[in-house]
């Protein structure tokens, strides 16, 4: 009887055994086939950096981190005297050449008109009185009353004077005429090279209101009110939440002919919901990424593409770094 028993004891451990055994193998085999079909990925964003091109203290900054901002909204203000400083110069430098290119296009005064037209009369009246004296020497010598040297100096006279009245006409022609065409032209591009430099101040100015470029969502703030920044420094960083995808790492044996525009349900943990996703973007993640050899010795080594995806419809309450997880493998809808 104590035989029996001891066999079926025996027996019974065998059994047991097996159970435990086969038991710890299925659960085995469902977990590693489980794994094997699971895809995991999370939910990214388009992002932009609000920065200034001119530096600065932070005077003012009117968003907090989460509020919603539209294009065109002012998110910072920026204190810069030292722009206010130079649009005074490049104001001041824009006048004085307005000043002297208004007096190269008006030409000379009135005083400096008359005062050459009289010197212009006063060489005339010269030049007629040193030509009688040059034909009243003249006849005398005819006669031989005066010497060659007494006529020769009277026509050297005579020709001083004329000189003299076309230089005085030359001048006052000048003073009629005012400037001449090419310093107008340079005055004028004095004029635009000044206001060139207002222009080039003003969008400085501007540079001190960091604007929102696009529609979005506050999701860093960097300084801190009274705090300095650089040139290029950021100040915000905006999410633009209308802009958002999923990525997964995918092992090439898993990609089961997936293209672009192939369609495929993904599951949101944190939303408790699938949504459908559409691919836009694959892309092999280079050598540097990780890779499955198929057999220890031989085959081939399984490379990892990038998969890129945007969900098909609007998914409220989805937010970037949420988890994204692709059950029983991917299996591409078109």
């Amino acid at each position: 009887m104590s035989i029996i028993r001891k066999h079926r004891n025996i027996f019974l451990i065998v059994l047991f055994a097996i159970i435990v055994a086969s038991i710890v193998a299925f659960i085995s085999y469902l977990t590693l086939n489980s794994n094997d079909e699971v895809i995991q990925g999370q939910v990214e964003v388009s992002e932009y950096r609000v920065s200034s091109k001119i530096p600065g203290r932070i005077q003012e900054i009117r968003v907090r981190e989460g509020d919603t901002v539209h294009r065109g909204d002012t998110v910072a203000v920026i204190d810069a005297p030292e722009v206010n400083a130079k649009k005074a110069q490049a104001m001041g430098a824009e006048e004085g050449a307005r000043a002297l290119s208004d007096m190269a296009q008006a030409g000379a005064r009135r005083e400096m008109i008359e005062g050459a037209r009289d010197l212009w009369e006063k060489a005339k009246v010269g030049l007629d009185i040193a030509h009688k004296t040059y034909e009243r020497v003249q006849h005398l010598y005819d006669e031989g009353v005066v010497s060659a040297q007494k006529r020769d100096e009277a026509e050297a006279q005579y020709e001083a004077a004329q000189k003299a009245v076309s230089a005085a006409k030359s001048q006052y022609d000048m003073a009629v005429n005012g400037a001449r065409e090419e310093e107008r032209r340079a005055a004028m591009a004095q004029v635009n090279q000044a206001r060139g430099a207002i222009q080039e101040v003003n969008s400085y100015i501007r540079e001190t209101y960091q604007i929102a470029t696009a529609d979005g969502q506050v999701t860093s703030l960097y300084p801190k009110v009274g705090e300095l920044v650089g040139a290029g420094s950021p100040i915000v960083t905006i999410s633009m939440m209308d802009d958002m995808w999923g990525t997964f790492n995918v092992r090439e044996e898993m990609l089961n002919g997936l293209k672009n525009g192939h369609e495929f349900t993904a599951y949101v943990p944190a939303l408790d919901r699938e949504i459908r996703m559409r691919v836009y973007h694959i892309k092999d993640k280079g050598a540097f990424a990780s890779w499955q050899a198929t057999s220890g010795t031989g085959g081939y080594d399984q490379k990892t593409f990038e998969v890129k995806a945007r969900p098909v419809d609007k998914v409220d309450g989805l937010h970037p770094g949420m988890s994204l997880v692709i059950r029983g493998g991917l299996h591409p809808e078109k």
